[in-house]
Formats: C-alpha cells, sequence, structure tokens
C-alpha cells in the first residue's frame, strides 16, 4: 500500500510540475538578422554599381531592355531560376529560389520618366541626347530588391530558412501598368506575402492608399486644308483636343473634389498653316475609389464623343493603364516598421550635406532639415488615398502586401524633378537603397520564421478586400508596349 500511495504522490509532482512547465520559446532569429545586414553591408558596393548602371541607362517603360538583362544576370549568378518574358511583357520577369512554403515576393521597378535626363549635379543641367531619366528613383528600387532578394537566398542555400523567394521584375510602373498584367497572368497566385518600397525623401512603412487611376490617349481624325486659302474645307482635330480639354476643365466643379484629372498634348499638328487632320491628348483620371473612376473616366470620354461631333472629327481612344488603390496591412505594416527602426536612417557626409543644402536652395519652399534623412517617421495609418497612384494598388488586391519609403533624395525633393534624378545619381541615393534593401531582407526573414505572422496577414487581408473580386481597371487589352512612343 505504501508502494501504491508513494506512487501516487510522485505521480501527482510530476503533473503539477508539467502544468507549471513554461511553452519552449521559438528561437529567436537575430542571428540570421545580424548575418543578413552584414552581408548586404559588405555587398553594397555591388548593388550600388547595378543601380548606377540603371540609373545611367535611363529607359523607359516597357523599353527597359538593359536594365531588365542586368537584373536577370545577377540573380542568375545567385542561382535564381529565371522566367524571363512573362505576362507578354519582354522585360518582365519572375526569379525564383528555394521550394516549399512560405513563399514570400519582392517587387523590383527599373523604369525611367520621359524629359527629365538629368546630370548628378545639384543645379539643373540636362544630358544632351538621353530621353528619360530616374525621377521616381526605380533603379534604386530595383537594385534593392534584387539585394533583398539574393540575401534571403543565401539563407535558404544555407539552409538557414526554409520556403521560397520570388523577386519580381515590374516594367512599366510610370503608367505603364506593368504589375496589373502580371497579376492578370497568375504570377501571384500561391505566394504569401509581397513586399516592396519605393524611393522618397523620408524613411518611413507606407500606410497610406494611394489614388485608383485609369488613363487612355483620345485620337481624333479631321482633314487637312491650307488654313488661310481654304480653311472651310479643312476639320481641325486639334480644335477637337481642345474642346474636349476645355469641357473637362469645366467639368471638375462637378466632380467629388478628391478628383485629379491631368492631361498632355501628344501631337498637336506641324505647322500653323495647315489644318491638322491629326490630334491626340493623353489623359489620366484618379480617385481613392475605384468604381468613381470608372464612372469619371466615362464623363471624359463623353467629353471627347461631344467634342468630336461638335468638329466634324471621327475619335478613337485607347486604354493604356488602369491601376486600383491601394490596400494597407496593419500586420505587416508594424512587423515592417520594428525592422526599419533597427535598421536606422540615412547618415550624410559633410559633402553630401553640401549637396543636399544646394538642391534645396532651388526649391520655391522651406525645406525639411537635411538631418531627418537620419530619422524614421513613426507608424502612422491613414486609410485615405496619398496624391499618387501605383500599380503594386493590383498586388495588394490579390495577396497581402506591405512596403516603405527610404530616403534616398534631400529632404524635400519631390518625385518627378530633375532634384530627385540628381540626387539618385550619387551616394545621397544609393545609402537609402540599402536601408530598403535592409529592412525588407529582415521583413522577409520574419516572414519566414513567424508563420503566425503569414496567417494574421491573411485574415486581415481578407478583411480588407470584403467579398470583391477582382477585376483589372484596363479590362483584357495586351500590354501597351509602345505607349511611350
Amino acid at each position: 500500500m505504501k508502494r501504491i500511495l508513494v506512487g501516487l504522490a510522485l505521480l501527482t509532482l510530476n503533473f503539477a510540475f508539467a502544468q507549471k512547465k513554461k511553452p519552449v520559446a521559438a528561437p529567436s532569429n537575430e542571428p540570421l538578422k545580424t548575418a543578413a545586414l552584414q552581408g548586404l553591408q559588405d555587398s553594397y558596393g555591388q548593388y550600388k554599381d547595378i543601380a548606377l548602371q540603371i540609373w545611367n541607362n535611363a529607359e523607359l517603360g516597357y523599353k527597359e531592355v538593359k536594365s531588365s538583362a542586368l537584373l536577370q544576370e545577377t540573380l542568375r549568378k545567385e542561382g535564381f531560376t529565371m522566367e524571363a518574358g512573362v505576362a507578354d511583357i519582354p522585360t518582365a520577369f519572375v526569379a525564383t529560389y528555394g521550394s516549399g512554403q512560405p513563399v514570400i515576393g519582392i517587387l523590383a521597378e527599373f523604369d525611367a520618366l520621359p524629359g527629365l535626363a538629368q546630370q548628378a549635379v545639384p543645379e539643373k543641367k540636362g544630358i544632351a541626347g538621353q530621353a528619360g531619366g530616374h525621377g521616381c528613383g526605380h533603379h534604386l528600387f530595383g537594385a534593392a530588391s534584387v539585394a533583398a532578394g539574393v540575401s534571403i537566398k543565401k539563407l535558404i542555400e544555407e539552409k538557414k530558412l526554409t520556403g521560397t523567394i520570388k523577386v519580381y521584375g515590374c516594367p512599366a510602373e510610370e503608367g505603364g501598368s506593368g504589375k496589373v498584367y502580371m497579376v492578370r497572368a497568375g504570377l501571384f497566385n500561391n505566394v504569401d506575402v509581397a513586399i516592396h518600397w519605393h524611393p522618397g525623401d523620408g524613411n518611413g512603412v507606407t500606410m497610406t492608399s494611394a489614388l485608383a487611376n485609369s488613363s487612355a490617349k483620345f485620337r481624333f481624325y479631321g482633314l487637312s486644308a491650307h488654313a488661310a486659302g481654304a480653311p472651310e474645307r479643312g476639320r481641325s482635330s486639334l480644335d477637337a483636343v481642345e474642346s474636349m480639354n476645355y469641357m473637362v476643365n469645366l467639368m471638375r466643379e462637378h466632380v467629388p473634389q478628391e478628383t485629379r484629372i491631368h492631361y498632355v498634348i501628344t501631337s498637336g499638328g506641324k505647322a500653323p498653316n495647315v489644318v491638322p487632320d491629326y490630334a491626340e491628348v493623353y489623359y489620366y483620371v484618379r480617385h481613392p475609389k475605384r468604381d468613381q473612376v470608372k464612372q469619371i473616366f466615362e464623363r471624359v470620354v463623353t467629353a471627347a464623343k461631344a467634342a468630336a461631333l461638335g468638329t466634324e472629327t471621327k475619335m478613337e481612344y485607347e486604354i493604356i493603364g488602369g491601376t486600383h488603390d491601394l490596400l494597407l496591412n496593419r500586420t505587416l505594416g508594424e512587423a515592417m516598421q520594428a525592422n526599419l527602426e533597427k535598421v536606422g536612417g540615412v547618415k550624410y557626409t559633410p559633402e553630401e550635406v553640401e549637396f543636399a543644402k544646394k538642391i534645396q536652395s532651388s526649391f520655391t519652399y522651406t525645406a525639411p532639415a537635411i538631418s531627418s534623412a537620419d530619422s524614421i517617421k513613426p507608424l502612422k495609418i491613414d486609410m485615405d488615398a496619398g496624391g499618387g497612384s501605383t500599380d503594386v494598388g493590383d498586388v495588394s488586391y490579390a495577396l497581402p502586401t506591405v512596403g516603405m519609403r527610404a530616403a534616398t533624395w534631400a529632404p524635400g525633393t519631390p518625385a518627378h524633378s530633375w532634384q530627385a534624378v540628381a540626387c539618385g545619381g550619387t551616394e545621397i541615393g544609393t545609402k537609402g537603397m540599402l536601408v530598403a534593401a535592409k529592412t525588407m531582407a529582415l521583413t522577409a526573414i520574419d516572414l519566414f520564421t513567424k508563420p503566425a505572422l503569414i496567417e494574421q496577414s491573411k485574415v486581415e487581408f481578407q478583411k480588407m478586400k470584403g467579398d470583391y473580386k477582382y477585376e483589372a481597371l484596363l479590362g483584357n487589352r495586351k500590354p501597351a508596349l509602345n505607349y511611350r512612343d
């Protein structure tokens, strides 16, 4: 009996001990992060060189042959499997390394803007014979994303991480909606999370939405005639364009105040004494809500039809691009914020401070302190849309997505400016690029090592998306590969 009682007592003590025993903590991923940070710092020179090569290429949307090839070759040498020319876009690609879950995607861009050729100097100074310039810093975008992807690849190769990393080569973000075609082609199916970033004049996680956007080129066809000798025989296509623009400008009073409408006349004739028989105007229509964009765009089309009717010309239009608003994901945003704070901002040398001051002296407004490039903005979630649009919005409707901005330009520098191009051609730009690469890599490590983070982000994604069934705003058209012509 005593033996039985002793046995029961021991069992009771063991059970009580088991109840008090703390759960085993998950192993820390800090050693992985330390290795990734050191590896990226060591390879800074390599990726700086890649970024500056793309800066010098300055290739426009869907024409980024050299830039895309450079990034592809870099990834191939690192052992990535390459799918090139995806989604019917010659310069788009998907590079893959590893196998199994999770699958994490990193977005890379590399297109330049027309009319912004600029030397890497702090005064406006163009480059003869060059069509474009990297006024939005996509040369840095592409290089940093590839760097982050390679960093994760090395950890998978060393069997410190398990899963799959994908780097997406995304052409023609600037008006060409490259990622929309990639989403439409199903290239993000079975990917768990997408990570992206964008150059800017400060450091912070992107927790502000973007404007949905529809764009089109409206073409009018009339009759040529001598503008003085036989004007009655002519029907001016330029008159049609100007009539359309006038009606759309009047319409601005009668659209929701968040609407943005911009246009540029891309062809308006060649000589004043020749009635132009062809003219073209290129329009963007933006609004925070995609359904409003559709409605407002149809009103613009109606104005174009009326202009053709009133000028006795013919009109046709071609949808060029269309992007969704950006779905935000707080779960992922908080994770990226912690990593950005760990990485820190951009520290300028005295020479870079002087360069930044000269850049700021060209502004017509008061710029933030130069020291702000070394600070991190606190996480602030703003469901309202910002002033721009991005085809990352369509990716965010396909899977949980998170992004950030890094200080690649002197504080206060606006995107799409000669000042942004100039900064992007210096270490002011490439140092910011490294901040982005490091932050994306650390965030990816969290996703590979914390399954609950992915699951929580997916729950939030479904809640944000609701029952909306994705449909590309540009319809079923093929990629507008010559939209910059």
